[in-house]
């Protein structure tokens, strides 16, 4: 069918002068500009909304009585590698949460396999039944301190940048390259101006954030205070409150938004995981969260749809009106967004929607090419005076530089279990270096053996952390055998594992059976003594470099205040 033709069938629908190919009758729209609620129809032709406010006959028919609709939700910022299953799973997993648009930086995948991951995503991404749009990850790797599985340039970016999924210029996390006017980073900068750019600037302000806006930046998921968040919004940036399985940043940021400011601002949730999605929900979380605090309820649905999608570009969709894509949630409960059925792209889904998608064959599964390791690999040298050991908190991926006291013995730095400092090391993981960073994280809580995680944003090495030497050795070479995942190891043995061979990211099983998986992985972590809820993401966000304050790669401590390493 030609445009011409498909228009000419949606305006005679819209019309009543012929059927359209399916109505929702008898449903309460919900007016995310205005507020109000009133009882229609809702016509649709093909993946296009024909008509509302009005009675409407139709090949197929939906009882909408009961019900009300309001526009598909937009995540406008996520790693879909961090839920821990592949695009086609992802899509499985969160469309029936009424997640129809998902706006993903493929940067985990990216950073493992370069070009080839981001074709992987590409290729997902046009056969899901949500529209799964990509953002090109700026950052690959995100900065000269780690070692990364590959390098992007710019140039390497544009032979992808008109394909139909992409949107524009993923996070731009290396905001000291932008400041400092980086040859490489301006390079992508210059070649994206005139496409949606995507921000990443904790903690940033003043003329640093004047600074960084001036290179054509709209957009940030990382403020964690109102104060920040405020700062950024009178500068004119939309600021995407984010609540995912680690980061948890809606209780700081819910008192924003209202009338005045739900235009600029979105909802994203940048990583969760399937178990978390089971037990509270996806973006319908976040939704009935807000309004129970209190936030303007069309206000809340609005930035989880229509903004979300006018601050990327995404021109046709968010409302539930005529000449806009039919991506539509069918609730049960507006305050408590309790969604029934979901409509993406003018299809119902359901189980025949997920069957009739075509596959995407696995990549990068040989991508763990470390060497076994030995307990005296984790050996650290004891500091002159204090320690500095990172401080995590749960429910932040920002970590703190905590200065400690440690014992030692024969030169070499011990845990100390009395102040919660334990053995955190990052393993060299992509064949290049054989690099093995060392340190100390307190927050854990652990009392004896190890976790270990080939999820460490963003070059993604091996990260472990332990009481255990010996243990951390045994999590550790388990991962190098399965390709990647989760392990946790205490007295010598392994004792929970999830493998994660696609690119040592993603699992290759249904989400169901990843779920189940870190339901087994968490008992086994709070065995140990872990107190923080969600500790395997939390060990993957230790060698972020880019997030203060105190991080660890490859190569050893990072200060990310001063953007270098830490002596000894």
């Amino acid at each position: 069918m030609t445009k011409t033709e498909f228009l000419s069938r949606c305006i005679a629908a819209g019309a009543g002068n012929r059927p359209a190919d399916l109505v929702i009758k008898d449903v309460r729209i919900l007016d995310v500009i205005a507020g109000g609620l009133e009882r229609t129809d809702i016509a649709i032709v093909g993946d296009r909304i024909v008509g509302t406010h009005d009675t409407y006959d139709g090949e197929a028919v939906i009882d909408g009585t009961g019900l009300f609709a309001v526009p598909g939700f937009i995540d406008t910022h996520l790693h879909v590698e961090s839920s821990l299953v592949t695009p086609l799973e992802f899509d499985r997993c969160v469309l029936p949460h009424g997640v129809t648009t998902a706006i993903c930086d493929p940067h985990e995948i990216a950073n493992v396999l370069g070009a080839e991951g981001i074709r992987y995503f590409l290729d997902c991404a046009e056969r899901t039944a949500m529209d799964l749009r990509v953002n090109l990850s700026s950052c690959v790797p995100a900065t000269s301190f780690e070692t990364s599985g590959a390098a992007l340039e710019a140039d390497d970016l544009m032979p992808f940048a008109d394909h139909p999924k992409v949107i524009g210029l993923a996070e731009v996390m290396n905001f000291p390259g932008v400041l400092a006017g980086d040859p490489a980073v301006l390079a992508k900068l210059a070649a994206f101006q005139d496409s949606p750019i995507d921000g990443h600037a904790p903690l940033v302000s003043g003329r640093d954030l004047n600074g960084y806006l001036a290179a054509g930046i709209r957009t940030d998921h990382e403020a964690t205070s109102a104060e920040e968040a405020r700062e950024k919004l009178a500068k004119g940036m939309t600021i995407l409150i984010r609540e995912g399985s680690v980061s948890k940043d809606l209780s700081a940021l819910a008192e924003l938004l209202d009338e005045n400011t739900s235009a600029f601002m979105t909802l994203c949730t940048d990583d969760r995981n399937p178990l978390d999605i089971a037990e509270e929900g996806h973006l319908d979380h976040m939704i009935r969260t807000l309004i129970a605090r209190g936030r303007p309820r069309h206000h809340v649905y609005r930035a989880a749809s229509w903004s979300g999608a006018t601050a990327f570009g995404l021109r046709d969709r968010g409302l539930v009106a005529p000449g806009w894509r039919a991506d539509i949630a069918l609730l049960s409960d507006l305050d408590a967004c309790r969604v029934e059925s979901v409509i993406a792209g003018g299809q119902p889904v359901d189980a025949a929607l997920f069957e009739s998608r075509e596959s995407v064959a696995p990549v990068g599964l040989d991508s763990v090419k470390a060497r076994p390791v030995e307990s005296a690999a984790f050996d650290t040298p004891a500091f002159a005076g204090e320690t500095p050991v990172i401080g995590v908190i749960a429910g932040r991926i920002i970590t703190e530089r905590v200065m400690m006291t440690l014992p030692a013995q024969d030169g070499l730095a011990e845990i100390d279990l009395e102040q919660d400092a334990i053995r955190v090391a990052v393993v060299e993981r992509h064949g290049k270096t054989g690099n093995i960073g060392r340190g100390f994280v307190t927050g854990f809580g652990l009392q004896r053996g190890a976790i270990a995680s080939s999820v460490g944003h963003d070059s993604h090495n091996i990260t472990v952390v332990g009481v255990d030497a010996a243990d951390m050795a045994v999590a550790v070479n388990r991962l190098i055998e399965i390709g990647g995942g989760f392990a946790v190891a205490a007295g010598g043995a392994v004792q929970a594992e999830l493998a994660l061979p696609i690119a040592g990211l993603m699992s290759a099983e249904p989400f169901e059976t990843v779920r189940q998986g870190l339901v087994v992985l968490r008992s086994a972590a709070a065995a140990l003594g872990c107190t923080l809820p969600e500790p395997f993401l939390q060990v993957a966000f230790l060698p972020l470099p880019v997030i203060p304050h105190l991080k660890i790669t490859d190569y050893g401590l990072f200060d990310v205040d001063r953007f270098a390493l830490v002596g000894n």
